[in-house]
Formats: C-alpha cells, structure tokens, sequence
C-alpha cells in the first residue's frame, strides 16, 4: 500500500471582474474549479491543465501563472498532489451548461469589507472563534491577528483565515467526516481543498495589485478611472480613497488619456484612459499601500 502511485490533479482559478464584483470560473453547480488528472497524453502540466479547462468549460485559456502546489494529505481522503494555476481575463459567456461564473465572495462572504455586511460576517466569526479559542493564549492571538478589525485587518491573509476556521471547524469542509450540526460560518462549499486553493488565489492577487499592474489584465483596452477604481477595490475587498487613489495612479505613470470621453454618471462625460504598456519595460510598479478607507 505504500507504494500506490501518487496522482497529480490540475487546477485552474481563472478570475474575472465584472461589473465591479470578481469573478472565478466554477464546475459542478459551482462547487469546483476546472479541473483533472495529469494524464500520460499531456506534454505538460500546462497543456494538460488548458486540456481539462477548455474540456469542461469550453472557455479558451489564456496566460496562466503557477499558483501553489499542495503534497499534503488531502482533506477529502487519500494522499495526492494538487498543482493550481492562476489566470486572469475578462467574463465571458461558458457554453458548458455545468460551467458558471460564481462571484468569490459568495465562498468568502467576510472578506468583502466594501459593504456593511462583511464586517457583520466578522463579527459573528469572532463571537464563535472566541468560544473556540478559549482561554488559550496562543488561539487568542490568532483570532486577534486574523480576524483584527479596523487597521488591524490584513486584507492578503485570506488563507490563513480560512485555515483558522477549517481547524476551529467552522466551515462545512472541515466537517465532512461527521455528522452534526451546519456550520455556523457561511459562504459555499466546494469540494476536496478547492476552496482552499481560492483562497490561495484571492491572498496571490491582492498582494500582487500593490507591485504589478495585474488589473489592467481584467479591464477592456479603454476604460475611466472609475472603473480603474471599482475593479482594485473589487479585489482588495476593501473601498480605496478616491483623491489618493486618483493621485496614486497620477504618480506611478500607469495610465494615459485618449483623448476620448463616454457618458458618466448622471450622463456626465468621464475621460478614457489606456494603460501605458512601457510602464511594464521600464521598470516594476513600485511596493505601495492602497489607499484604503478604514
């Protein structure tokens, strides 16, 4: 038995912002991301993975970066290696009638914090932490680290949150293996370690937005600064200083008008912008805060 054969499945996060809310491309009623085994077929890991995404959700896969690889014992049962990619492009329609685009906040529903509603999801998260931490002090500063409001929230920590209310078995994934109660936390489940692995995605793009001008990758080529805007604050899940942010952008040089305008709010012309891609050849964007609203 020791000697079984080690499987290796291919995941894929492909994430999308439409309409101000970020998006991850689902299987299965959305309980699961594109994914399938590494097959002897596949030249690579790369080709096998566009193999299983275009297979089950018929959407054409663009660039792709490695996300993480987890070799650990699996949640679901066994032992096996998940290798998961992650990929940004622009909504479109899945002709795949078991594909859908499923907003990621519908499976991590406290780490949107641009609505009052998040906030109340972390409050009653901490209410049923603090009964599981008890008077321990080593789970005490967890929660306090993890689930801190106001500046204490780390909105890049979001798998080590979710990794806290898996061990304080909060979540449904962390209850499978028995019966009893729902659990108290919301927000979807998927299955084996999926939503595990978005969580691994989301905490990746919300760093990278702070050095790499990733979010033009999720814009159409002309767009206003608003919608700049609304798509960073999808991501962070935070809402971000309107000046500062406006400033911010003015300084690093990312962006350059068209010359042309669309109809704004209250019918209002905006300007249209472009993202300025020597930006990317003259050097990397450099390590700034958000100019987030606390």
């Amino acid at each position: 038995m020791g000697n079984e054969p080690i499987q290796a499945e291919l995941i894929a996060v492909l994430v999308a912002v439409t309409d101000g809310a970020p998006r991850v491309l689902t299987i299965e009623n959305g309980s699961a991301l594109p994914s399938g085994p590494l097959e002897t077929g596949h030249r690579s890991l790369q080709a096998g993975l566009r193999a299983w995404v275009e297979r089950q959700t018929h959407h054409p896969l663009g660039y792709v970066e490695q996300l993480y690889t987890f070799a650990d014992q699996q949640r679901g049962g066994g032992r096996g290696i998940s290798v998961s990619y992650l990929g940004l492009t622009r909504e479109a329609p899945v002709l795949d009638p078991d594909a859908a685009w499923r907003g990621w906040y519908e499976y991590f529903p406290w780490e949107d914090h641009r609505h009052p509603e998040g906030q109340r999801h972390v409050a009653a998260i901490v209410r049923h932490l603090a009964a599981w931490a008890g008077p321990v002090p080593a789970r005490q500063a967890r929660l306090t680290a993890l689930f801190g409001a106001g500046e204490g929230w780390n909105e890049e920590l979001v798998l080590q949150r979710y990794e806290l209310l898996w061990e304080a078995k909060l979540i449904p994934e962390a209850r499978r293996a028995r019966q009893g109660a729902p659990a108290p936390v919301p927000g979807l489940e998927m299955t084996h370690d999926h939503r595990r692995i978005l969580a691994t995605a989301i905490a990746r793009l919300r760093a990278k937005i702070k050095y790499r001008p990733v979010m033009f990758e999720l814009l159409p080529r002309d767009f206003t600064m608003l919608e700049l805007q609304q798509t960073m604050e999808a991501l962070a899940g935070q809402s971000l200083h309107k000046p500062n942010f406006r400033r911010l952008i003015t300084q690093q040089d990312l962006v350059e008008e068209t010359g042309r305008t669309t109809s704004g709010l209250a019918g209002r012309p905006a300007k249209l912008f472009r993202f300025r891609p020597a930006v990317l050849e003259e050097r990397r964007i450099a390590g700034s805060k958000l100019p987030l609203v606390r």
